[in-house]
This record gives C-alpha cells, structure tokens and sequence, in this order.
C-alpha cells in the first residue's frame, strides 16, 4: 500500500503555528540539503523601509495587503500610517484584509474599524480595481505572503492590481517576501483555454517564484491585458534564496495551518476537484485525506463547521476514513508534487465516473492529467509527460530571477 501508517494526532498540534517545525522536515531537509531559514533571518520587502519611503512620501498611497503583511509583529498599514504616509485605501484579496473568510467566500467593500480607511475587495464578483478606485492614488504598494502554488488566488489578485495601475498610469511597489515553496518547480504547465482566477498563466503548479519575481515575469512577458506594461519597482528581501526552506510565521490563508500543510498544498490540493476531503472543517485541512466510504485508511476525522470552513466543508458532520499526513515528508521527497496520493485514491473507488468534478481541470490547468490517471498512467509516466512545458518554462523563469536559485 501507497500510503504509510500515521501516527496517532499529538496533542502539540496546537503549539502556535510560529514555532511548528516537524521532525519530518528536519529530517528531509538533511536529506536533500535544503536549510530551514527563519523569519529574523531574512529581511523581507516591508521591513526595508529605508528602500521605499523615499517614493512615497507625500503620495496618495493604496496598499494591497492582508493579514500576513506584517513588519515584525505590526501591520504594514499601521506601520506607515505612524510614519505619516497618506494611506488613502486599502484593497484586499481572497479571505479578506483580516485573513478571516472562508475559501471562496464572497468578500464585501467595508471599513476598517481600527484605521477607519476603505477597503476595496478584490475577490468576488470585483477581482480588478476600477477606474474610479485608482483616481485619487499616486502609488499602489502589494504586500501579501504567497506559498508558491499557481492555483493560490494571490498572485491573480496582483496580476490584475498590475493591469490596473498599468492602464491608469500608476507605478507600483511590490514588497517581496519568500516564497516556502521556492525550492523546486513542478506540475502540468496551464493550458490557455484553462485561464481562470485560479490559473492565470502559462506556468507549473509549482512555479518557484516570489511575488516579485512573479510579478516581473508577468509584467515582461506580455502576459498582462493587451501587452501592456506596468511601471514595477520591487523591494527585495534580503538573505534569501531558492535553497532554503523558508518558515512563516503566520498562516497564509485559513486552512493552511501548518508548514506541513504548506509544504503538501500543491499535492492536495487536487483533491478539491474530486470527491475527497482534505481536512476542511478541521484542525489540520491540507494535512488530511479521506471519504466516508474509504475502508483502507488508518485513521477517522469528522469535519464541522469551524472558522475558517464555515461554508459547509465535504462531508459535514459526517465521519470520514483516510490517513493523516504529519509525517509524510519523512521518506519522501520535498521538492516533487505527489501524485500518487490521487492515482491511489481514485483506484481505490469502484465508480470512477463520480471521482472527478468539473474544477478539476482548472485546478490542473489540462485534461491531461484527468486523462491519465482514468487510463491508468503511473506517476512515473504522468511527471515524464510533464517535464518538455516545464523545460521550457524555466528558460522563462530564470529570466526574472531575484535570488540564488536551487539550479
């Protein structure tokens, strides 16, 4: 059998996500030579202040941010307010400006109650900043901490924060953080027709870039509305590099609650486009695996509706058999999706007509990897399918690289 028997749940799940580092990293950081790095040892682009207060001083600034856009413990937007810069509005993606919603959740214009500024929401039925939003802003500063997956909605936020202030002639200031997924490339490379808000470009699952460096890409490559270009200044960070494991000190999103979540996020997160559970409605989402009718797995959960998952997760209220997956990265490699946790599943399941929904492809950005798994294609040969596109996209990547890089 695929999977490996997990271990019984350790009640030091709840240690504070800041300090989670499992043993099974460590052990495969040794293995492959990747270096934790933590957060007081880089500097990231916010905390580089000294690089872009000159340029927005008396400015009329918007900042795209959310809860993860922190100077040490202090919140970007507080931080400058107290420096004095005119911070006129805020815009805010996916979860919303406190990281709060739920997955796919609608997110609402409101006011901030501690700063009393405007914030914009830019998912929803309003993923791009109107003109008449841009009208009374000189600058737009992006600050969000990403995790590296093309299907993680922040990177199509910017996307459209760029063709925005490109069409109105605004510039804008990415300040860059790490990227904790970094270390590697991998995945089926989007297909045009499969252009959604969860895939915008023609890039792997995992595409091993920073927001900065992802922005350039997406910036010079045309790959913004009609080729335009948008006046880009990055604010790098500092002690950094694509070989390193990079700890965050908050969660991301929600239902990222762990760095082994964020390290399994581009594996699992297929699963969303079939019938099984990945732990939303639980303490570990993305760390689990499971279906009220699998009988092979070692170990049961039972998802409810929690902050974070309040929208009715798969199977709500209803016991689910699977495998937890806190060890997983204790024998296997860190710098691959793992497919075999889908062809085993979907094996598993009598009538394949019902395993698959019609996300599925957006999530993969192809049918071919649907195809593949339904005809029976081992990992082996899917990942060798994969490896021409990815070829390829990196002579793309490498162009607009910031850091060292893992190659």
């Amino acid at each position: 059998m695929f999977f490996y028997k997990s271990i019984k749940i350790n009640l030091l799940i709840l240690i504070s996500f800041s300090i989670i580092i499992t043993s099974a990293c460590s052990q495969q950081q040794q293995k492959e030579n990747l270096i934790i790095i933590y957060s007081k040892d880089v500097k990231v682009g916010a905390e580089r202040t000294e690089e872009y207060l000159p340029l927005i001083k008396n400015k009329n600034i918007a900042i795209v941010a959310n809860h993860t856009s922190l100077i040490k413990n202090t919140h970007l937007v507080d931080s400058l307010l107290n420096l004095g810069i005119n911070i006129t509005k805020v815009f805010s993606p996916e979860h919303g400006f406190r990281g709060t919603a739920d997955a796919g959740a609608s997110i609402e214009n409101k006011t901030d109650k501690k700063t009393g500024l405007p914030v914009i929401s830019l998912y929803g039925k309003n993923k791009k900043p109107k003109k008449e939003d841009l009208s009374d802003i000189d600058i737009m500063i992006f600050d969000i901490q990403d995790v590296g997956a093309r299907f993680y909605t922040y990177i199509s936020t910017m996307t459209y924060v760029l063709e925005a202030c490109a069409e109105n002639n605004i510039p804008v200031i990415i300040l860059d953080r790490p990227n904790p997924n970094g270390f590697y490339v991998d995945g089926p490379v989007l297909e045009k027709k499969y252009k959604s808000f969860i895939g915008m470009h023609p890039v792997p699952v995992v595409h091993g870039m920073t927001t900065g460096e992802y922005a350039k890409m997406v910036n010079e490559e045309g790959w913004l509305k009609h080729g335009i270009k948008c006046h880009l200044n990055i604010i790098k960070c500092l002690n950094y590099d694509h070989t390193k494991l990079y700890q965050l000190t908050v969660k991301p999103s929600p239902n990222l609650p762990s760095m082994n979540s964020v390290y399994l996020y581009p594996s699992l997160c297929f699963f969303e486009g079939t019938i099984i559970s990945i732990g939303r409605g639980t303490d570990a989402s993305f760390e689990l695996i499971g279906h009220p009718d699998f009988s092979d797995g070692d170990f049961t959960f039972t998802p409810k509706s929690i902050p974070g998952a309040s929208l009715n997760p798969p199977y709500k209220n209803i016991g689910c058999r699977g495998y937890y997956l806190k060890d997983f990265f204790k024998d296997k490699d860190m710098k691959k999706i793992h497919l075999n946790l889908l062809i085993e599943m979907y094996d598993f399941f009598k009538d394949k007509n019902d395993f698959f929904n019609s996300y599925f492809d957006k999530l993969a950005g192809t049918s071919e990897l649907r195809e593949q798994i339904i005809a029976g294609k081992s990992e082996e040969e899917i990942r060798k399918s994969w490896q021409e596109d990815i070829d390829r996209y990196k002579k793309i990547r490498k162009k607009y690289l910031l850091y060292p890089d893992f190659e």
